[in-house]
């Protein structure tokens, strides 16, 4: 079983972060990237306020960029899925469907996931008209009209990204008032391909061999309609990704976990960084910054536990 000086669960910005800085510090570090390199990060289809890229760049582009340069500074990179851990001996031991392996610190970078509606018809027809990526599936409904469900940053910009195939863009929220930044509220306002059906919730997804549309119910009238539409693509918030940790480390009533402000998790030697701990603002940058401040703590954790004494950084 080798033994790494740090193991990082998670390939998102956090996770990429974490291990430029770690590898960059002389750990032997490992990224074990999950089922996807780069996180819902690389999902999406243009990221404009991470700094340094005043005309954008993609999410997919941004996420390499960063696994390229965690690789130059010598952090190994497994495709692979980790199945259980055992916190509550040191070294940790991670287990993956390859074998398994052995940290002095371990950072957590897991992320979240899309949360369901929950209603009939979602389950049934994913991967037949349900999505939860339009940067993954957007090029299937050229010409088509799809439907978004969703206030946020997410969801609208997801919207304004669908307009390139879609002829027809609905956008359903269950509030009077969109939760997305007003720069992208205002660019999907004067988009024609959109248009906003408020105060209202998707009651049923409908269709025979794939989706054929959605029953709606507004939520101030009660009354019920049904809307063609070829898509649904959903973005109503995340579920985070801790069920590997439950009964280990310390997590809120939400499932996120619970860490301080320097990513220490409740057990000595793990850290927490990006969306699986981040309630406040999930961004990238964010997230990388936390994935940083993580790595420098499990240095520091990693040199108390060898009785060396942990340089200062600027």
């Amino acid at each position: 079983m080798e033994l790494y000086d740090v193991i990082i669960i998670g390939s998102g910005p956090a996770g990429l972060s974490a291990g430029i800085y770690s590898a960059r510090s002389a750990l032997r570090t490992l990224i074990i990237t999950g089922r996807a390199i780069g996180g819902q990060a690389a999902l999406t289809a243009e990221i404009e306020n991470y700094p340094g890229f005043p005309e954008g760049i993609s999410g997919m582009e941004l996420t390499r960029l960063m696994q390229e340069q965690a690789k130059k500074f010598g952090a190994e990179i497994q495709m692979d899925e980790v199945i259980s851990v055992n916190l509550k001996d040191h070294p940790f031991t991670i287990t993956t469907y390859s074998g398994d392996y052995r940290c002095k610190a371990l950072i957590i970078a897991t992320g979240v996931s899309p949360r369901k509606l929950g209603v009939p018809g979602e389950e049934e027809f994913i991967g037949r008209g349900v999505s939860f990526c339009a940067t993954c599936d957007g090029f299937f409904y050229k010409d088509q009209e799809v439907a978004v469900v969703g206030g946020g940053d997410s969801a609208v910009k997801e919207a304004l990204y669908l307009t390139r195939f879609a002829r027809k863009v609905y956008i359903i929220h269950r509030r009077d008032q969109l939760r997305a930044e007003a720069i992208i509220q205002a660019r999907a306002r004067q988009n024609e391909r959109i248009e906003f059906i408020l105060n209202s919730v998707v009651t049923e997804i409908v269709g025979k061999e794939k989706v054929e549309g959605v029953r709606i119910r507004n939520l101030k009238t009660g009354d019920e309609s049904f809307l063609r539409v070829d898509g649904v693509f959903i973005y109503i918030g995340n579920t985070p990704n801790t069920s590997l940790f439950k009964g280990q480390i310390e997590l809120d009533e939400q499932g996120y976990i619970v860490t301080d402000r320097a990513m220490h998790t409740s057990v000595p030697g793990v850290f927490a960084a990006g969306d699986v701990q981040e309630k406040v603002l999930a961004q990238v940058v964010t997230a990388a910054a936390s994935g940083a401040i993580a790595a420098m703590e499990a240095e520091k954790f990693i040199a108390r536990l060898e009785g060396r004494e942990y340089p200062g950084r600027s």
